[in-house]
């Protein structure tokens, strides 16, 4: 049983592998997975309502969902948009020599279905930021891309502040996929990052509707 600690992981002897059986299943399962979108099917259950209407944006997402469908909704929606991205890497990385980079398009799967979900004929998708998290926490015990975007999350929304959240993101994706260039991660498992970056990007470019960018520090905190 290979996992993406493996030396295999690191060291891929092929890049360019023929699709088989199991990495077609895996591909297929993993999109149909994001193709779930939690964040409309559970308002409309518990709260008989359409957070894409209710919302600016029109985004069936995990922010809408704790904003019209209350905090215990909107924490079963980040559960479940995580474990959709989650199980079925996991699984793969267990079950596939991962190697070459039809791994990647497996490992981006299921940010694929929720950006264009499968249910919906790959319209009305999400912005696939809390799947792509899920994603990127099941190549454990491989934690480094996971702390590698929460990173630059956090940086631009505690320190160079970026509003609204739109521009955060898109930069936030865009340093990521940056920074994958010069990790020791192996070429399929960058290839993956920067796909995964570009679905990302491209949601919320197609969201765009004139907002004006603003950047801020924070100011350093006074001494006692």
């Amino acid at each position: 049983m290979s996992t993406p600690f493996d030396s295999t992981f690191r060291f891929p002897r092929e890049l360019f592998t023929l699709p088989d059986a199991d990495s077609l299943f895996f591909l297929l399962m993993g999109y149909l997975s994001g193709s779930i979108m939690y964040a409309y099917l559970l308002p409309r259950l518990f709260k008989h309502i359409d957070i894409r209407t209710l919302s600016d944006d029109g985004n069936p997402g995990t922010a809408n969902a704790f904003l019209h469908a209350g905090i215990p909704t909107g924490l079963l929606v980040v559960l479940l948009e995580l474990l959709k991205g989650f199980l079925p890497v996991w699984f793969a990385c267990r079950r596939l020599a991962p190697t070459g980079l039809l791994f990647s398009l497996v490992l981006a799967a299921p940010v694929l279905g929720h950006a264009f979900p499968f249910f919906w004929k790959g319209r009305h998708g999400g912005k696939s930021i809390a799947v792509s998290f899920g994603v990127l926490l099941g190549l454990a015990p491989n934690y480094t891309p996971f702390l590698t975007l929460a990173f630059f999350y956090l940086v631009f929304s505690l320190v160079i502040v970026i509003r609204p959240h739109l521009f955060r993101s898109i930069l936030t994706y865009l340093c990521f996929c940056v920074s994958c260039f010069f990790s020791a991660q192996p070429v399929f498992l960058i290839a993956a990052c920067c796909l995964i970056g570009a679905l990302v990007i491209l949601k919320h470019l197609t969201a765009y509707h004139g907002e004006h960018i603003s950047i801020a520090l924070l100011p350093p905190r006074k001494s006692d």
